[in-house]
């Protein structure tokens, strides 16, 4: 299984069904990601599927995290898939069943946010999920 694949799924995932919130329902968002994903296999998409649900579950609580910590950017201001990825991110270090391992999450978060992200995007990602980190008992 490659979580690497798993999680670009589910972050193109989180991204389609922000912006297509009433039309968009999680298996067709999940179907257009995965066409977009290279290399995903099969066992991937449980993990997939899992990130988007946990994401989705915590929302709440996610969000007033990035809003207590990112002081000088509004949630609602930041870049669609800077704050997917840091929502993500945090699921995986804070929420999931068996967690991540912070540094691993937050690693996996700035590879996407190079991909995925504007010229600054990994810096800022890498800022705000440090800075969350200190809240991740693990």
């Amino acid at each position: 299984m490659s979580r690497r694949h798993a999680r670009e799924a589910a972050l193109l995932t989180l991204f389609q069904l922000e912006f297509d919130a009433g039309e968009a329902s999680e298996e067709k968002a999940s179907e257009l990601a995965i066409d977009e994903v290279e290399g995903i296999k099969e066992n991937d998409l449980s993990y997939a599927h899992a990130l988007v649900q946990g994401t989705r579950t915590h929302l709440a609580e996610i969000d007033a995290e990035i809003a207590r910590l990112a002081k000088e950017w509004k949630l609602h201001r930041m870049a669609a898939v800077d704050r997917n990825l840091i929502r993500m991110a945090y699921y995986e270090m804070r929420y999931q069943e068996e967690p991540i391992d912070p540094p691993v999450a937050i690693n996996e978060a700035v590879e996407l946010a190079k991909k995925y992200g504007s010229d600054d995007a990994s810096r800022y990602v890498n800022g705000i999920l440090a800075a969350m980190q200190k809240s991740v008992q693990v």
